[in-house]
């Protein structure tokens, strides 16, 4: 395996860490304010990510390590690619997009009740 190929691996990594980071982070930042307010800017840039229908950084990055590895990048989003097939077969894209969103904004509702809760 050449460099650039353990290159596009890492991005993966880090790629499916951010997802998980943003799926799971609000179970890690109960009483840690900072790691909290990081957690909440994740959240936002991800549902701005996928409401604005941008390509993520992490994407563009992992197909560019892969054409310079030699190998065929996959076209379009990092979503599509790698989860769909395995854990969305044949669900459009649009409630991909929604679902994902959906997840943000119900993490974010968890930061309102414990903030109203004190």
């Amino acid at each position: 395996m050449n460099g650039f190929r353990w290159l596009a691996a890492a991005v993966l990594i880090v790629h499916l860490s951010f997802i998980l980071w943003v799926i799971f982070g609000g179970l890690l930042t109960r009483g840690r304010r900072w790691f909290a307010g990081v957690h909440i800017a994740s959240l936002f840039y991800a549902i701005t990510l996928e409401l604005a229908q941008w390509e993520c950084p992490l994407t563009a990055v992992e197909q560019e390590f892969l054409r310079r590895a030699g190998a065929e990048a996959y076209e379009g989003d990092f979503l599509i690619h790698y989860l769909e097939a395995v854990i969305y077969p044949d669900i459009p894209f649009e409630w991909l997009r929604w679902s994902a969103v959906a997840v943000c904004l119900f993490n974010l509702w968890i930061y309102a009740r414990r903030a109203k809760a004190g």
